[in-house]
């Protein structure tokens, strides 16, 4: 079972979602939902008190209901109760708000959106430009950031196919490609550019994703020609794959005479239109 996590907005708020590709269905953090349909100071109090009340009435919805691990605030996974759509669509009834059928028809357009990109794997790229444009990212960056969505797909597809196991290995070769171009592991990284729960890739640079690229390239690449078995073989290959984008960055260093690892996050660098289309 594949579970991908993304987070939708709804009026400029954030919503937590899982896509669960076994069973084709996603789930909403219900806390979140509660949030943007209530505007409640503290949506978890808020939801705290209405499935108390559910289960006594003995409401079969909020007894169904999973739990799974989403991206905290503090920027750690923790147990959440999440609701599919049809779930989501009787809680909502239980919940007065004049947001309630915008809502839903949002529910309907997430749903449909998935099966779409499905079909049509492009129109993931699409979307994923719109809300790039819309965050205030420049074309050229979006343009390198795409490329390196690509190249990471084709990289885990290959560390799948030598039979390195998603989860902790996947990071732990991810680190090793990253410390040996960047001289930072991953979490070393965002820490340097001040971030917390932010994603890196979406924080880099131009020079910086290029340099991530063309490591993530060479390690595929090495990858396919040398065939290796499992984890220890492959971190062997993700060193020698960071160490071509560390000689780039080396001699492009010495000719610039500055650092190209930057400490700038993408709030340092967006469009500077940004602010005045938010007023």
């Amino acid at each position: 079972m594949t579970k991908k996590q993304a987070i939708k907005l709804f009026e400029e708020k954030k919503v937590r979602t899982v896509w669960d590709d076994e069973q084709e269905k996603w789930y909403f953090s219900i806390v979140d939902v509660c949030g943007v349909l209530t505007d409640s100071p503290n949506p978890r109090n808020y939801w705290k008190v209405l499935k108390h009340r559910l289960v006594k009435e003995g409401n079969e919805t909020v007894t169904n209901c999973n739990q799974l691990k989403l991206l905290a605030e503090d920027g750690k996974m923790r147990l959440t109760d999440v609701a599919d759509t049809e779930q989501l669509f009787r809680l909502i009834q239980s919940i007065p708000s004049p947001k309630a059928e915008p809502f839903k028809l949002w529910m309907a357009q997430v749903a449909s959106q998935r099966i779409d990109q499905m079909q049509d794997p492009e129109k993931s790229i699409d979307q994923a430009i719109v809300d790039y444009k819309r965050l205030g990212y420049s074309d050229a960056w979006i343009n390198q950031r795409i490329k390196s969505i690509e190249v990471r797909k084709e990289l885990t597809d290959e560390w799948q196919r030598t039979g390195v196991h998603e989860g902790l290995e996947y990071a732990s070769l991810t680190d090793i490609i990253t410390r040996e171009w960047s001289g930072f592991t991953t979490k070393q990284y965002k820490h340097f550019k001040g971030l917390k729960k932010e994603s890196l890739r979406d924080n880099m640079t131009n020079l910086e994703i290029a340099l991530n690229i063309l490591a993530e390239a060479s390690a595929t690449e090495l990858s396919k020609q040398r065939n290796p078995k499992g984890y220890r073989q492959q971190t062997r290959v993700a060193q020698e794959g960071g160490s071509v984008a560390k000689a780039a960055r080396n001699q492009l260093e010495s000719k610039l005479g500055r650092t190209v690892i930057s400490p700038a996050r993408a709030s340092d660098y967006l469009l500077p239109n940004n602010e005045e289309e938010d007023k």
